[in-house]
């Protein structure tokens, strides 16, 4: 029933409490926000571990999983779980559990899985029906002293059970496994590392707690994660990520070729094949990457003409990962291959370090390398002392017995005596030898056959030993440099089970800066080939293969018709003009074919619904455009400042009062004249010098009108003199050298333009 129980009688509407809103609603949002930090997302320093986890090794324990047992089905374990001591769904728990008996997840794997518990490729592991699972070596060392009164234990979700508040192994768990969670208002992320560095690190900060932070980073190396990889960042900046807490680390795959006959090529993981060929080989790709996503990604960047140096790529994966890349042609530069495939696929990620936990009063914190170690090695001095404390409980009991057995076996004639013929023998006896309650029970108690076992000289050794015991017990927990000498020799003891020779204690993760990057841009890595490309007047664009004369003809829609043509390169950027002034950038490479009629550019570009296509041009690095609009306003501006980063392109000429832009003319090098003719037919000429170069904006006045707008401009050489089409089926040019009448100042209304010039009021 719930707890705001009312008689039956009662009325219902008695039980609400009139408080306002927003305190009511902060009150339980705390609580849930503290529940998530303290119980579910944050490990604690000490164990590093989370209740989840630490409820799953308890219960496994409970259930005598050690190595050395058979294995039980997972089922079993996760039932346990939620129904003793972690009331959360079959599914969080048995996932949680997965991830403990991964190699490629957990450094140091806390269970021991026999089934399908998942791979390196991403697939789930099977139902856990199907599962077995049971506890490793380094579970078990992590889990040691649960007997010896190390740590308390605490009440489970009902009552009924109990589970330890943490762990109490030597095994640095938090550091050697390291973890990640979300809370609320704060995340923990902190990679795993190799334990024999964490205790060497450790080892020299007992020695010396006011180590500098650098000695320390030259014992812990940085990050040692499961999968192996290379952190390639410098070690100013991994040291000064430890310094704080709070950081993050570039994460590569290795190449490697342990086939190659040279050890370069093997290094730089080349296979070579004769004949000049050669491949790549992958085997080792970056912690928490999945490698058919990674193949996945290098395939469409493959299919995409993303990387078009690169042929093939074959996972030929074993129990070892080998992922092989092919190359266009042998002429392909490795080192960039390498780069490129950095650049736009897993194969480099970026791991967060955020060293945020739980310390000994349950309080979250982000703490740097050396504070965490200092509370670390507290809190194992701690246990250090209880599992001392305990032990001395432990002997002051047995030392009791003893002595009671000892003078039992004095008097054991008078003992038996007693027995025999008193009715209640145990007080007769503690008043005749001076027993305690407990020592006259324990003989009571025993069997006659163990009468044969009270040898004075055995009871004597046991007890000498005994005092022994508890004398250098008492001893270390008198003295503070005896705690962390026995410390120092235990954790000396551990790090033999993971020093650098064993399979479990090698490191795996290469520290190493990576060398300057390969300077190379996405264009590099398009093939060239010409092609040419076909806008419509309805804006359908395509590019056909090749560069095929301008004036071939093409098909198109019914009721479409040929708007720009252009010879371009698939290396090339194309600028499309909107009348409204806004320029788009497409590459070529991107362009549909010309088998059919092409795509709508509106499909590419964000083209508002009533702006055309007023041009259409190739992009050159350096080049500069003449651009005018139909109120004769224009200006200069450098193509290198008109490229669109994205569809939505970028306005560049500023237009007012219903005007378009008119005139989009690239402007040669050797040009130094302007000639501009208006819908009135009158033509006016300046020096190019009087038109400024901007970026954006509504330009300078080139020519003043009473009526009408700007027809044309052109930009040209005054000593060539002004050329422009006749017209005509024979398409002449005419050239007039004589233009002094029409040059004045910018901004002049002009005069009617030579002889000759056509009609349309355009130079071409």
């Amino acid at each position: 029933m719930a707890e705001t129980d009312l008689p039956a009688d009662s009325d219902p509407f008695d039980a609400i409490v009139d408080a306002p809103f927003d305190a009511a609603l902060s009150e339980r949002y705390l609580v849930y926000a503290l529940s998530t930090i303290t119980a579910r997302s944050l490990p604690d320093l000490r164990d590093g571990l989370k209740p989840v986890h630490r409820r799953l090794l308890w219960t496994m324990r409970q259930l005598k999983l050690d190595p050395a047992s058979t294995f039980k089905k997972s089922a079993r374990v996760v039932g346990e779980v939620i129904g003793k001591y972690h009331p959360h769904g079959d599914t969080a728990a048995y996932d949680a559990m997965v991830r403990l008996a991964q190699d490629f997840s957990l450094r140091y794997p806390l269970v021991e899985g026999q089934g399908n518990f998942g791979n390196v490729d991403g697939d789930n592991a099977a139902a856990y029906r199907y599962t077995e699972a049971r506890l490793t070596l380094t579970a078990m060392q992590l889990m040691d002293g649960l007997d010896a009164g190390t740590v308390d234990f605490i009440p489970t979700y009902n009552g009924e059970e109990e589970e330890p508040e943490l762990m109490p192994g030597l095994f640095p768990n938090l550091l050697a496994n390291g973890a990640s969670g979300i809370a609320v208002g704060m995340a923990t992320s902190i990679p795993s590392h190799n334990v024999a560095e964490i205790i060497d690190a450790t080892l020299e900060l007992i020695d010396n707690p006011h180590v500098e932070h650098e000695r320390l980073m030259e014992l812990f190396r940085g990050p040692d994660f499961p999968t192996g990889g290379q952190v390639v960042d410098s070690p100013a900046a991994i040291s000064e990520a430890y310094r704080t807490g709070r950081g993050s680390f570039r994460l590569r795959g290795r190449f490697h070729a342990p086939e190659a006959s040279n050890p370069d090529d093997a290094a730089a993981g080349i296979e070579r094949l004769g004949g000049g060929q050669w491949q790549l080989v992958i085997s080792e790709i970056p912690y928490q990457v999945a490698k058919g996503k990674l193949i996945e990604q290098i395939a469409q960047a493959i299919a995409d003409r993303k990387l078009p140096i690169l042929e093939d790529v074959r996972d030929e994966s074993d129990e070892q990962i080998r992922i092989v890349l092919v190359p266009k042609s042998r002429n392909v530069d490795p080192e960039l291959l390498k780069e490129s495939l950095y650049k736009l696929t897993d194969l480099e990620v970026r791991f967060s370090l955020n060293m945020n936990v739980l310390d000994a009063t349950r309080t979250p914190m982000v703490m740097g390398l050396k504070e965490l170690l200092d509370n670390w090695t507290a809190a194992q001095i701690d246990i250090l002392q209880r599992r001392a404390q305990h032990r001395l409980d432990k002997i002051a009991a047995r030392l009791e017995l003893v002595r009671g057995y000892i003078i039992a076996f004095l008097n054991l004639d008078r003992v038996i005596e007693i027995i025999r013929t008193e009715d209640e023998p145990k007080p007769v006896m503690m008043a005749e030898f001076d027993l305690t309650d407990r020592q006259a029970e324990a003989i009571l108690n025993m069997r006659l056959r163990s009468l044969r076992k009270l040898e004075e000289m055995e009871l004597k050794r046991e007890q000498d030993a005994l005092l022994a015991e508890q004398a250098e017990l008492e001893a270390l927990l008198g003295s503070p440099a005896r705690q962390r000498t026995r410390l120092k020799r235990d954790l000396r003891e551990l790090r033999k089970h993971y020093a650098e020779d064993t399979p479990l204690g090698r490191r795996r993760t290469l520290i190493a800066e990576a060398a300057p990057a390969v300077e190379f841009s996405m264009d590099a890595m398009i093939e060239k080939e010409p092609v040419t490309v076909i806008l419509s007047q309805k804006g359908w664009i395509r590019a056909a293969k090749g560069h095929v004369p301008l004036d071939q003809e093409f098909k198109y829609k019914e009721g479409d018709a040929l708007a720009f043509i252009l010879h371009a390169q698939t290396t090339d950027k194309l600028l499309l003009v909107a009348d409204n002034g806004r320029f788009f950038t497409l590459g070529c490479d991107k362009l549909p074919g010309a088998r059919g009629f092409g795509e709508p550019v509106r499909t590419m570009i964000d083209l508002e619904t009533d702006a055309g296509i007023a041009a259409m041009l190739v992009y050159k690095a350096g080049a500069r455009l003449l651009l005018a609009s139909s109120i004769g306003k224009g200006f200069v501006a450098e193509m290198d400042e008109l490229l669109a980063e994205t569809r939505k392109g970028r306005q560049v000429v500023n237009l007012k009062d219903g005007a378009a832009l008119r005139v989009v003319r690239e402007i040669a090098p050797a040009h130094d004249h302007i000639a501009c003719v208006g819908d009135n037919r009158k033509l006016v000429v300046f020096n190019l010098e009087e038109l400024p170069v901007m970026s954006r904006g509504q330009g300078v006045t080139l020519q003043r009108y009473r009526d009408g707008g700007l027809s044309d401009a052109i930009t040209f050489t005054l000593a060539d003199g002004l050329s422009w089409q006749m017209g005509g089926s024979g398409e002449r040019t005419r050239t007039e050298t004589e233009i002094g009448l029409w040059k004045v100042a910018r901004g002049g209304a002009g005069r009617m333009p030579p002889q000759g010039f056509p009609k349309s009021g355009r130079f071409d």
